[in-house]
């Protein structure tokens, strides 16, 4: 569980910053999300192979971009 010590004359919104991005950081709020209702085994495969394509296709578009770009018309 992350946790912040507040320093000597922070203010209260810095120390909040930095517990949010501990949080993030551990992945805390994605698990929660993830085990807030339960999923098939076969729903998270789905989900997961959809994400795994979705990544590859974008990695793609991103290395074909700047070739693209470079062709004067």
């Amino acid at each position: 569980m992350p946790h912040v010590k507040v320093k000597e004359n922070e203010p209260f919104d810095v120390a909040l910053r930095r517990f949010k991005r501990s949080i993030e950081k551990v992945g805390l709020l994605t698990e929660l999300r993830a085990r807030e209702f339960y999923e098939k085994p076969t729903a998270e495969r789905k989900r997961k192979l959809a994400a795994a394509v979705k990544r590859q296709s974008k990695r793609l578009r991103s290395q074909q971009l700047p070739q693209d770009v470079l062709i004067p018309r």
